[in-house]
């Protein structure tokens, strides 16, 4: 179970590495809008660090993007054209 958690987790994580990408924005830029160290964002982009529901949605809002968009990841939804 806890195997299962953690994978889910760093899906998670890689999910708002892929919209932040997609949308341009720098570690350093997503950083300082949460108020933290560029090392600490990196942590959650990792899947190092747990993250709240509270900074979930605050990444989300950042992002633009509805928090379900950053749970599961839809690629066609950010295709470039």
């Amino acid at each position: 179970m806890k195997e299962k958690l953690k994978l889910e987790m760093k899906a998670v994580a890689a999910n708002i590495r892929k919209v932040r990408e997609y949308r341009n924005y720098t570690q350093d830029y997503l950083a300082a809008k949460l108020e933290i160290s560029q090392n600490a964002y990196s942590k959650i982009e990792l899947g190092y660090s747990k993250i709240t529901l509270d900074r979930l949605f605050h990444i989300a809002l950042i992002l633009e993007v509805e928090v379900m968009a950053l749970i599961h990841f839809e690629p066609e939804k950010f295709a470039r054209r």
